[in-house]
Formats: C-alpha cells, sequence, structure tokens
C-alpha cells in the first residue's frame, strides 16, 4: 500500500517507491485518451449522423492532436518502470514481466475474439477463423496489442542490456521512422509494435533523463511543450512532412515531453491528482475490458441514435464522445469489480503456482518435532 507523507509539498514528481506521483497521473490521462480515441473512431464517427456542422470531424480532429501522445507515453513510463526489473536475472523476472502478459493477451484475446462475434459490424480487428486466430496469437497481434509488446519490449530489452543505449536507441529509432511512413508490412496491430519499441527504450535507458526534466517542470516550461508540441502539429500538418521518415517519431518525442510536463502540473492539484492516479493504477482492467463494452454498446444504440430527429442528433453530437468515454469507463470498472467478487482473478493476473508435492512433504516431514510439555505436578486443573 502506498502511503503519503501529507506534510511534505505537492511537487507532482516525489517519488513513491519506485513509483511517481505523476507517472500515475499521465497513466490515468493516456487510458482516458485511449478510450476516448476509441470511442470517437469505432463508435462516433459510425454513426450517421446528417449534420450541417462539421462536428464529428472536429471531435476527429481532436482525437488526431492526441494520437503521438497516447502510446508513446505509455510505453515511456512502462520502460521507467521496467529499468529495475530488466537488471534482475530471467528467473525472477521471466514470470512477472514476460509469462504474465503473454498468458494475459492469450486469455482475453479469446475473450475478445468470442464477445466482438457478437457485434460484427464494429470496426475493430477480430478473428473470424482459426488462421487469424493462430496470427494474433503470435505475429499480428490484436487490439491488445499493449499487453503483447510489454512482454516482448521486456525480452528484447534483457537480452540486448549490454548493448550501449545509444545503439538500441538507434536502431528502434529507424524501426519508428520507416514503419510510420509504411515502408514496412504492418498487418493488425503490427506497425504499433515496431513504433513505439523506441519508447520503451527510452524510458528505460534514459530514466534519469526524464526524472530531471520531471523535477524541472513550471508553468512556464509547460506552456512552452505544449505550445511547442501544437506549433510541431500545425507544421506537419501544412507541409505534409508527415510522410517523411523520422518525421513521426520526432513529434511524438516532442508530445511525450509534453504529455510529462502536463502529468507533473495536475500531479499538483489534489483534486485531479488522486482519480487520474487512481485510474493510473487500474489501467490494466480498463484496458481489457472496454472494448467488448464498447462494441456491444455501439451495436444497441448507433441506429437509435442515427434515427433520432434533426434537433435532437445535433444536441447529442456535441457532448456524446465525452459522454460515452464516462460511461465505458464507468462499466469496465464495474464489470472489474463484480469479476473480482466472483473470484475470477485468474482474468487479471496469472494463477499462483502450486509448491510441488514433493517439497510439500520435504517441509511437513522437517518440521521439528516438539517435545511434549512436564505434566504438572499437583491439582489437576479442569
Amino acid at each position: 500500500m502506498r502511503t503519503r507523507d501529507h506534510l511534505a509539498p505537492v511537487t507532482g514528481a516525489r517519488p513513491v517507491g519506485e513509483r511517481w506521483d505523476w507517472a500515475d497521473v499521465a497513466k490515468g490521462g493516456c487510458i482516458l485518451l485511449v478510450l476516448l480515441w476509441h470511442v470517437i473512431m469505432k463508435d462516433y464517427l459510425q454513426i450517421d449522423w446528417r449534420l450541417d456542422v462539421p462536428v464529428a470531424g472536429a471531435w476527429g480532429t481532436f482525437g488526431e492532436l492526441l494520437l503521438p501522445m497516447r502510446m508513446p507515453l505509455f510505453f515511456t513510463i512502462s520502460g521507467m518502470f521496467a529499468a529495475t526489473a530488466v537488471q534482475r536475472p530471467w528467473r525472477a523476472v521471466g514470470r512477472p514481466r514476460i509469462a504474465r502478459f503473454l498468458y494475459l493477451y492469450a486469455v482475453w484475446l479469446l475473450i475478445h475474439t468470442a464477445l466482438l462475434a457478437l457485434a460484427p459490424d464494429f470496426p475493430t480487428d477480430r478473428a473470424t477463423g482459426p488462421g487469424e486466430l493462430l496470427a494474433q496469437l503470435t505475429v499480428s497481434p490484436s487490439n491488445l496489442w499493449y499487453l503483447y509488446a510489454l512482454a516482448l519490449y521486456f525480452v528484447l530489452a534483457k537480452a540486448l542490456r549490454r548493448v550501449h543505449p545509444a545503439l538500441l536507441l538507434a536502431a528502434a529509432g529507424a524501426l519508428s521512422a520507416v514503419a510510420a511512413v509504411g515502408l514496412l508490412d504492418t498487418p493488425g496491430n503490427r506497425g504499433g509494435l515496431y513504433q513505439n519499441l523506441v519508447f520503451f527504450l527510452a524510458g528505460l535507458h534514459l530514466r534519469r533523463h526524464v526524472r530531471r526534466w520531471s523535477a524541472a517542470v513550471t508553468g512556464r516550461r509547460l506552456l512552452l511543450a505544449v505550445g511547442g508540441y501544437l506549433a510541431v502539429l500545425a507544421a506537419v500538418r501544412v507541409t505534409g512532412a508527415g510522410r517523411l521518415p523520422g518525421v513521426t517519431p520526432l513529434v511524438s518525442v516532442v508530445a511525450v515531453l509534453a504529455g510529462i510536463a502536463l502529468a507533473v502540473q495536475l500531479a499538483r492539484w489534489p483534486l485531479v491528482r488522486e482519480p487520474l492516479a487512481a485510474l493510473g493504477r487500474q489501467t490494466l482492467p480498463i484496458y481489457v475490458i472496454h472494448m467488448p463494452v464498447l462494441a456491444l454498446l455501439h451495436r444497441m444504440i448507433a441506429e437509435p441514435i442515427a434515427d433520432l430527429g434533426d434537433s435532437a442528433r445535433l444536441a447529442l453530437a456535441f457532448g456524446y464522445p465525452f459522454s460515452l468515454t464516462v460511461l465505458v469507463l464507468a462499466l469496465s470498472l464495474g464489470l472489474h469489480r463484480a469479476l473480482l467478487a466472483a473470484r475470477a482473478t485468474w482474468l487479471f493476473d496469472l494463477p499462483a503456482r502450486r509448491p510441488p508435492i514433493e517439497s510439500t512433504r520435504e517441509t511437513t516431514c522437517s518440521t521439528p518435532i516438539r517435545p511434549n510439555p512436564p505434566i504438572p505436578v499437583g491439582p489437576r486443573s479442569t
């Protein structure tokens, strides 16, 4: 359990064990942005709004503005938290850092495959046969690819830990650059795997520099970082430079710096820090549950919304993505609690190993035999 020193000044970058307040805040913000992006792209823009004002287009543009930040920032923080584990022996990290995420990926891939079959028109990757399912399990991960990536990235980082970080970052950056402009075949979500390795490695090998940046954030630096990010986005959009190799990863670097600065600032406000940090510590259940929830909601409400009158659709269109994001979040957290209450903990963590029978016997037999207590002399007590 995390403890807080309420007498200490709130800085937003204060370490708690191996964690930082701003990192949990950033993860909470990122998972909200992931949900919002999926709501916009997979539900909101699929509805026939038939509006004379470009409300839907504005929501789509807003989602795209944050696209370079969401997953790169997620993986940067994941790399920071993996830095210590990479130095441990394989036998100590194989189960919690590799087997656990591969297990969760496989379990939830099967669950998603079954549930998404109930919403065949929902626009997301899903396996429709054994061959596609095998491909998603191995080389072309599904929309659960973040779990797959965590295991793969950790294996690569540990296996290559003796390689100079500059060489690793250069190679991963080159991979990200060519994948971002379509020079590699990226079926499914393989493109995300290629593009985000560099950010995991950056969080792992440049953790000290990330911590320095977070500790140095001021209101002025926050404005400069966010302003710089918006300026870079505008320049790329106007010039079309996003088609050039290397531009997309560089934009994401600026986005990550701006995201860290924003998270540090938000972590200085307790009313914002507490709920976002709480979400940041529950990203796993939200991530694995939200897509089927969104798919089933889309099947139920998309057509009724499209059949509403003009004024009702116009009024609904402005705040619909935000409202549906909150609903999906609440349902996901509620389902998580219900599953835990039903003792379905195996859905969210690798089941504990049972001790071998031999070792159990040895433990039992090796227990020292205590002598019987001396018989008391005198009247027997009752």
